[in-house]
């Protein structure tokens, strides 16, 4: 059974709090509070894959509380939905400029609301899907947000300069990134849906991608610079991430190339 996405509620108005989150618990995994300041100090030790937040309020307003959200490597990933009584298009810039990626005005559908929410979760999951079954895809893709692009670009820098040491690990990206192991280790499985290892793993079999296409190397010689055992090793690899040999996909590159 496919666990519920998890969504943070955040609003001072207890009865409209309660409202959403009746209207929510069938589909999500649900968590509330009143204010930003809990909302951040919940996001220390929970995981979620949404936060819907209401623009006005006491001590920390929904803006202020986007704007820390979206300046965070640790939740920058996570899309924000805010929800307001004001409804002129100044406010709507301000919410899109401090990183929203939703603006709801009050009164609003509940029905609407539900559609927003699981368009952005399902736009996520299908470019993840894309990034992992496509060879040749840029990492970029997968981050949401100019900080998250950011972070996965080091990411991927990080991995392609240490594609040929065989004692590179989490432990030591964790260290290069100045993060703890936790902390990359969560950041790196939201945004991708992968493991650290395994984003490793892709990132290595996607340079393999990039120099099959170019036609330079031999495979095994492509497998050899990539620090794999034996090119059969390779082989097996590459084709249980993409679902082609390294020679298959070659020729379709070719033919692609081709215009056949």
């Amino acid at each position: 059974m496919k666990a519920k996405a998890s969504l943070l509620l955040v609003d001072d108005h207890q009865e409209l709090l309660e409202f959403i989150a009746d209207d929510l618990q069938e589909e999500y995994q649900i968590q509330t509070t009143n204010n930003g300041i809990e909302a951040m100090q919940l996001l220390e030790s929970e995981n979620y894959d949404l936060i819907i937040s209401d623009v006005m309020m006491p001590e920390m307003n929904g803006y202020e509380l986007c704007h820390h959200i979206k300046e965070n490597i640790s939740y920058a990933h996570i899309p924000v939905i805010l929800l307001t009584a004001k409804n002129s298009i100044e406010s709507k810039i301000q919410g899109l400029e401090f990183g929203a990626d939703a603006y709801i005005e009050k009164p609003f559908s509940p029905a609407f609301l539900k559609a927003q929410i699981a368009s952005l979760l399902k736009n996520r999951l299908k470019v993840k899907t894309f990034f992992i079954n496509n060879p040749l895809s840029q990492i970029q893709s997968i981050g949401q947000n100019q900080s998250d692009q950011e972070f996965l670009k080091k990411v991927d820098e990080i991995i392609l300069e240490h594609l040929d040491d065989p004692k590179f690990n989490v432990d030591r990206m964790a260290d290069i990134l100045c993060i703890s192991r936790p902390t990359l280790y969560r950041k790196i499985n939201v945004v991708s849906s992968l493991s650290p290892n395994e984003l490793i793993n892709l990132t290595r079999l996607r340079k393999a991608a990039e120099l099959l296409t170019q036609r330079k190397y031999k495979i095994y010689e492509i497998s050899d610079l990539l620090g794999y055992s034996s090119a059969t090793h390779f082989s097996k690899n590459f084709q249980k991430q993409f679902g082609l040999s390294p020679s298959q996909f070659q020729e379709n590159q070719k033919s692609i190339a081709s215009g056949d």
